[in-house]
C-alpha cells in the first residue's frame, strides 16, 4: 500500500507540477486552448493517443468485447490504430491543420460555423458537444475509479470526486500545453504499463500457449457443443467484432477532442512524424489492451445484482491477484489515461461553449479586412475575460459529469456508444467532406446533425432495440450518404466564399 500511494503522489505532484509551469502560456484563447497552435509532433501524437484511450478502453471496453469475442477482441486495438489512428491523421492532419489555421477556427462548430457560412450551426455544434460529451467523461469516471476501488480499497465516490478535482486544477491552471505535456507523460507510463501487466496476466496462466489452449476449450454462449470460438481469429460473432471496431476507429475522426489536436500542431513536417508515432502508440496501448481483455473468460465474472455479469469488474477482477508493485503501475496506467482524456474532454467542452455560445465574435472570411480598429488594451481585456470564462466552465462541465458518474445508468461500453455515435453521427461526415469537398452544402450539414443525434436519442428513448454499439456505428457511415444526396439536391454554397477558404490548399 505504501509503495501504491506514494507512486501516486509522485505522479499527481508531477501533472500539477506540470500545470504550474505552462501557466504563463495560458493567459491568451489561443493559448489556452491550442498551445498557442505551436505544439510538436511527439507532444501532439501523444495526446491524440491518451486522449483516445482511457479507462473507458483498459476496462470497459477490453472487459465487455474480450467476454464477447475472446482473442478476436484485439482486431478492435488493430482497427483503433490502422483507421483510429494512422488513417484520422493521412485524413485530416494536414488539410484540418490548413484551413483551420486559414479560416482561424479554434474550435470544430467555430469551424462548421465558418466553414458553411451559418452562425446557426455553430451555436447548435456546440451544444451537442457539449451535452454528448458528458456521458463519455462519466464513463471515464467510472472505469478509473473501479479500479482504484481494487487497488486501494477507497470508495467508489471518493476516487470520482478526488480524481475530477485534481484533472481540474492543471488543466485550468495550464490550458492546452499543460495537457498535452502530461499527455506525453502519461503516455509513457501508459506503453509501459501495459506491456508489463500483459506479461504478468500471462505468466499467471502459464504462458501464452497455455492461456490460449485454455480459452480453445471454452464452449460458445450461442452453442454449448461448438468449443474454440474465443481462441479463433474472428471470434464468435464476426459482424458483432466488426460493428465494434467502426464505432471506435471511425469515431475518432468525428470528436471535438481528438480533431482538435490537428489543430495546434506546428507544421506540415509534425504532421508526418506525428502519424507515425500515434500509429505505433495506438497498437501498442489499444492492442495490448484488448488482447488483454481476451483472456477475460479465464477468470470468474462478477454477477451484479440483476443476475448479469458486471462487465466493468471483469479486468479489476484479472489484476487483483498481481503484486503490489503490479497493481501500483496498473493504477498509474489508468490514472495516466483516463486524466489525460478527462482533461482533454474538459478543455474541449469549455471552449466549446465559451467561443462558440458565448462570445460569438463575428469573423471576417479570409483575406477580408474587417471595418475599424480594435483597441489592443480593449483586446486584451476580452481575451483575459475569455479565458476566465473557460475556467468556470471547466468546472461547471466536470460537476455535471460527476453527477452522472455517481449514479451511472448503465455499463462504461454503453455510455461511450450513446455520446461517440451522437457526436461522430453528427460531426464526421460533414467535417471530413467539408475538408475535401467544395460540393457540400449549409442544408446537407444540418441534415446530417439531425441524423446522427435523432438516431442515438430516439433509439436511447425507446429503450435501445438497437445495441447503442451497433448504433453508434450505422449513425456514422450513414452521415456520409446523407451529406452527400442532400448536397446534390440542395442549394450551394455562394462560390466565392468557399473559392476563399480553399485557399488554404492552393501552396
Amino acid at each position: 500500500m505504501i509503495i501504491k500511494v506514494l507512486l501516486t503522489v509522485v505522479f499527481l505532484i508531477i501533472m500539477v507540477g506540470v500545470g504550474l509551469y505552462s501557466r504563463k502560456q495560458a493567459s491568451s484563447v489561443d493559448g489556452f486552448v491550442l498551445g498557442g497552435r505551436s505544439v510538436g509532433p511527439w507532444l501532439t501524437a501523444f495526446a491524440f493517443g491518451t486522449s483516445y484511450f482511457s479507462a473507458v478502453v483498459f476496462v470497459g471496453y477490453a472487459g465487455q468485447f474480450g467476454w464477447k469475442y475472446g482473442l478476436s477482441s484485439t482486431w478492435i486495438g488493430v482497427g483503433n490504430a490502422v483507421i483510429g489512428s494512422l488513417l484520422a491523421w493521412l485524413l485530416l492532419g494536414r488539410r484540418t491543420k490548413l484551413m483551420t489555421q486559414h479560416i482561424e477556427s479554434r474550435t470544430m462548430p467555430d469551424f462548421f460555423g465558418t466553414r458553411f457560412d451559418s452562425q446557426g450551426l455553430r451555436v447548435v455544434a456546440s451544444v451537442i458537444a457539449f451535452v454528448f460529451l458528458i456521458p463519455y467523461t462519466a464513463g471515464v469516471y467510472k472505469g478509473i475509479s473501479t479500479l482504484f476501488e481494487m487497488g486501494f480499497n477507497i470508495p467508489y465516490e471518493y476516487c470520482v470526486v478526488i480524481m475530477a478535482m485534481l484533472t481540474a486544477v492543471y488543466v485550468i491552471i495550464g490550458g492546452y500545453k499543460a495537457t498535452a505535456m502530461n499527455d506525453f507523460i502519461q503516455g509513457i507510463i501508459m506503453l509501459f504499463g501495459i506491456v508489463a501487466v500483459i506479461v504478468a496476466v500471462l505468466n499467471a496462466q502459464g504462458g501464452l500457449v497455455a492461456a490460449v489452449e485454455k480459452l480453445s476449450v471454452l464452449p460458445s454462449d450461442a452453442d454449448a457443443t461448438v468449443n474454440g470460438g474465443f481462441a479463433s481469429w474472428f471470434g464468435p460473432d464476426p459482424w458483432g467484432l466488426l460493428g465494434v471496431v467502426v464505432l471506435t476507429s471511425l469515431g475518432t475522426m468525428g470528436l471535438p477532442q481528438m480533431v482538435g489536436k490537428f489543430y495546434s500542431i506546428t507544421d506540415e513536417s509534425a504532421i508526418k512524424r506525428g502519424t507515425i508515432i500515434s500509429t505505433a502508440f495506438a497498437f501498442v496501448v489499444a492492442g495490448g489492451c484488448y488482447f488483454l481483455g481476451g483472456f477475460g473468460r479465464l477468470y470468474d465474472p462478477v454477477i451484479a445484482a440483476n443476475g448479469k455479469i458486471a462487465f466493468d469488474s471483469i479486468v479489476p477482477a484479472m489484476l487483483v491477484q498481481l503484486s503490489p508493485a503490479l497493481i501500483a503501475l496498473v493504477v498509474l496506467l489508468v490514472l495516466s489515461a483516463s486524466m489525460s482524456t478527462l482533461a482533454s474532454l474538459v478543455l474541449t467542452s469549455s471552449s466549446t461553449m465559451t467561443l462558440d455560445l458565448i462570445y460569438r465574435d463575428k469573423k471576417s472570411l479570409p483575406g477580408e479586412v474587417q471595418d475599424g480598429e480594435i483597441n489592443a488594451e480593449v483586446s486584451e481585456k476580452v481575451e483575459h475575460r475569455k479565458v476566465v470564462v473557460m475556467r468556470v466552465l471547466i468546472v461547471f462541465f466536470i460537476v455535471i459529469s460527476l453527477m452522472i458518474a455517481l449514479n451511472p445508468p448503465t455499463f462504461i461500453a454503453q455510455l461511450m456508444g450513446i455520446s461517440w455515435g451522437a457526436l461522430a453521427g453528427a460531426f464526421l461526415a460533414p467535417f471530413m467532406l467539408g475538408l475535401y469537398w467544395r460540393g457540400v452544402t449549409t442544408v446537407s450539414v444540418w441534415a446530417c446533425f439531425i441524423w446522427g443525434v435523432g438516431l442515438t436519442v430516439v433509439n436511447m428513448l425507446a429503450g435501445n432495440p438497437i445495441n447503442p454499439i451497433d448504433c453508434g456505428a450505422i449513425a456514422m457511415l450513414g452521415g456520409f450518404p446523407v451529406v452527400w444526396i442532400v448536397s446534390l439536391l440542395s442549394p450551394k454554397m455562394n462560390r466565392n466564399i468557399v473559392d476563399k477558404i480553399f485557399e488554404c490548399y492552393n501552396d
